[in-house]
């Protein structure tokens, strides 16, 4: 970083959201795309960190000290045992939720049962239905694994167990379930909760992952917010905040099978099924309140600059691949990579404009 002799150097933040792992995949690009092509820009120049749903686990590992060029590295290489990430870490049924559905299950089931046969005229089937709807699971999968997976990861590789320890500030976001509102880890008493609990908490994504339950408290995926949580790297201080925001919605053209599925390319975004129809429908919702919250942000911090680094839609049907797919994971990183080089080196991107407008020099 260099600067004049009338500016002081910026205080920069950065601010990483969801995505699943494929979004994690695409922010290590991001980031380590600016280590090469910004003279002098280390992840260790970062003032503040903010991490939601997976990017919590990415920005932990930044926050910490790692390399993102060593990241991008180790998973670009499959026989690298950098973070040998397993299905079995990410995928485990939740057994205590499912005997829980056995249960209220069964008892609905028997309600339905006595109420038909005592009196079957008056049954209000749909009021006895309701039953079986509060009966389905919170969550299909179990966080425990990942938990205890990146915990080890952490000590293995150096990481601080505690939000106290880390070299730089750390925030990670989740949102707290029966409140209704954003939980900000690393602040306050939610300070004091282990980093690898919190971001399983954070990356407790509905549907596909149980509540994580910290004290007293059901915790879940914290989402993009209305501005990707970059007030909090504001209130730190940050004159520049730079974000990576993987949740674009999937564009893709009739004419052209561009939608990978199970039964062979399709060409529309429900031929990938219930899930993706969903989570299209999330990613719609994230963009509109993200592009909102920050025009809106930007009019009220004229003195912050800030930078949004995302895929273009058109690509984007890359993230419909499963994770586990080495050679969707490559192809993530890449093009990451070289889509943040290019709007480096791109004259007046809104990426490069930022940058300069805080002294950072661009390689050419």
């Amino acid at each position: 970083m260099t600067t004049d002799t009338h500016s002081p150097a910026p205080r920069l933040g950065l601010s990483l959201s969801g995505g699943g792992i494929t979004g994690a995949m695409y922010q290590v690009g991001c980031v380590a795309a600016l280590e090469d092509g910004v003279e002098n820009f280390h992840t260790t120049d970062i003032d503040v960190f903010v991490g939601t749903s997976t990017g919590a686990a990415v920005a932990t590992c930044l926050a910490a000290g790692l390399s993102a060029q060593r990241m991008y590295r180790a998973l670009l290489d499959p026989s690298d045992d950098f973070f040998p990430l397993q299905r079995n870490h990410v995928a485990r049924i939740d057994r205590a939720e499912w005997k829980r559905v056995g249960t209220t299950g069964l008892s609905a089931a028997r309600r339905l049962v006595s109420s038909v046969t005592s009196r079957l005229l008056k049954t209000n089937v749909w009021e006895e239905l309701d039953r079986f709807w509060d009966s389905l699971p919170a969550g299909v999968f179990t966080l425990e694994p990942f938990e205890a997976f990146f915990a080890e990861f952490m000590a293995r590789r150096g990481i601080p167990p505690h939000f106290a320890q880390m070299p730089r500030k750390l925030v990670v976001v989740a949102s707290d379930l029966d409140a209704g509102s954003r939980a900000c880890f690393g602040m306050g008493e939610l300070g004091k909760i282990p980093v690898a609990r919190a971001v399983a908490a954070c990356c407790a994504i509905p549907i596909l992952y149980a509540p994580v339950r910290i004290d007293d408290r059901d915790y879940i995926e914290g989402g993009g917010g209305d501005n990707a949580h970059i007030d909090i790297a504001a209130d730190a201080g940050c004159d520049l905040i730079l974000i990576v925001n993987p949740l674009v919605p999937i564009r893709t053209d009739h004419d052209q099978a561009s939608i990978p599925t199970g039964h062979g390319r399709m060409t529309r975004v429900r031929d990938k099924g219930l899930l993706w129809v969903y989570h299209q429908a999330w990613r719609t919702r994230t963009e509109t309140r993200l592009r909102q919250g920050l025009a809106r942000f930007r009019t009220e911090n004229p003195h912050i600059e800030i930078a949004l680094i995302e895929p273009e839609h058109e690509a984007a049907t890359m993230f419909m691949y499963s994770p586990m797919n080495f050679a969707a994971r490559r192809a993530i990183l890449q093009d990451a990579y070289t889509s943040t080089m290019k709007k480096l080196k791109t004259e007046g991107s809104p990426l490069r404009t930022a940058l300069l407008a805080r002294s950072f020099q661009i390689k050419e």
